[in-house]
């Protein structure tokens, strides 16, 4: 019986057969790691201002708003950094193996937030963050890889819409966390928790067998020189969907700033509005941060049928109008409606997270675009490398809250990557009813 399972795992098979047990462990090792990630990343925009109130003067800078702002912004364009460098695990997955990759990232990660818990001034946090960054980026590659060839073929559809929704349950820890722990024992007792992931190595590294296709190729990727797999991703048969996803990527990116990043920040000014001060407030922002998961959660979950129906580049479009429409809407105009704007914010945030679903196609689109031998490094290439842009936007925004003397409208304005996304969505690889490529 578990043979004739093994046997059918990548065919369509019955629809009804059990998975293996590697699938079903080496789905929650990449869940898991994937959901702790989302954690680890929200971790710093709950504990910004806190770190940056006892780091600033130990460096030698007054902790005022503005400093606040400025050293906040650039620390998270240097996480953004970190994050466009891990495309080199790519290559690393495509050489060595999708689990023996997957365990590093969690390390580096998890080793660099525990880490930062004991930073002594800005410096040291914003080394940490970057390394961190480096660890996070990888993970979702490496995990979204391994799920897309150990599925079998009739479930991997519903496989990447289940995967992705870890990320957001992290969210859902993080905010706990800071509401249980940050808000008694502050900002490192933060870090040390987001530490914990690297708990989950012992997980992993038990009893979770690398992918059968990646083992099929092993000895062909292993007498390629490591930078291979990214070379030919630029093949004149694969460089247009490579152009195109990266650009795609950069899209959902220009989102994070109104879908997580300012998320806290414009409903504490909101909750100070109506006369809610001091613990009233954060707790408001963590209730904010908890609805936007928990939309996005739900986002995850249609998207496999949404991608279904309409196909892949349908299901990016669909999200990308979504998120296209509420960014403006939500920072443009509900923003500025003062103390009587809160109910309606979180009214808008809960489109808000359900846009912010289309990071999940990517989890299904990409790996159906790329051969094995190069599928990590193209997830890898993909979602990291527009980070490097993702970090200029940073700046970008930054310039404008300085300018307009408001968040509201610089990250209104970021609604118009999801137009140019929209009118580029048509020119990407349609994968709608293939098989995953050998």
């Amino acid at each position: 019986m578990h043979v004739q399972t093994l046997q059918t795992g990548h065919g369509e098979g019955d629809s009804n057969a059990p998975l293996t047990r590697n699938q079903v462990r080496g789905f929650w090792a990449s869940w898991g790691g994937w959901t702790l990630d989302g954690m680890d990343s929200v971790i710093y925009a709950l504990v910004l201002v806190p770190s940056l109130r006892e780091l600033l003067p130990r460096s030698g800078i007054a902790a005022t708003k503005g400093n606040i702002g400025y050293y906040g912004g650039l620390l998270f364009a240097l996480f953004l950094v970190g994050w466009g460098l891990a495309f080199l695990w790519g290559p690393i997955g495509d050489k060595f193996g999708r689990v023996r990759t997957l365990m590093l990232t969690v390390l580096c990660y998890s080793a660099f937030t525990l880490l930062s818990a004991f930073a002594t001034n800005i410096w040291q946090l914003a080394i940490l963050r970057l390394l961190a960054g480096i660890g996070i980026g990888g993970e979702w590659a490496m995990g979204g890889t391994f799920v897309a060839e150990e599925w079998p073929e009739n479930r991997r559809v519903a496989g990447a819409g289940f995967m992705h929704t870890g990320y957001y349950f992290g969210f859902l820890l993080a905010a706990l966390a800071n509401y249980s722990i940050g808000s008694y024992l502050g900002w490192r007792a933060m870090f040390a928790f987001g530490g914990l992931p690297a708990l989950l190595l012992a997980w992993v590294r038990y009893g979770v067998t690398e992918p059968a296709r990646w083992v099929q190729k092993e000895k062909v990727v292993q007498t390629l020189s490591w930078w291979r797999p990214l070379v030919t991703l630029f093949n004149p048969t694969l460089r247009r969907r490579t152009i195109l996803n990266s650009i795609f990527m950069l899209v959902s990116i220009c989102g994070l700033w109104a879908g997580t990043v300012y998320v806290p920040t414009a409903v504490t000014a909101l909750a100070e509005a109506r006369g809610h001060v001091g613990p009233q407030a954060a707790q408001m922002a963590s209730y904010a941060t908890m609805l936007v998961a928990v939309a996005t959660i739900l986002g995850c979950l249609a998207m496999p049928t949404l991608a279904e129906r309409v196909g892949r580049r349908g299901a990016l479009a669909f999200y990308f109008a979504l998120m296209m429409v509420f960014i403006a809407l939500t920072f443009g105009k509900v923003y500025y409606l003062g103390a009587n704007g809160l109910p309606w914010f979180f009214v808008c945030l809960f489109f808000l997270g359900v846009g912010g679903a289309n990071f999940s196609v990517y989890t299904l689109w990409l790996p159906e675009q790329y051969p094995t031998e190069c599928r990590a490094s193209a997830f890898a290439f993909s979602t990291s490398f527009a980070r490097f842009a993702g970090a200029g936007i940073t700046f970008l925004v930054g310039a404008g809250v300085r300018h307009f003397g408001s968040i509201g409208t610089p990250v209104a304005l970021t609604a118009i990557a999801f137009a140019i996304g929209l009118l580029l969505t048509p020119f990407g690889a349609e994968t709608r009813g293939r098989p995953l490529p050998s």
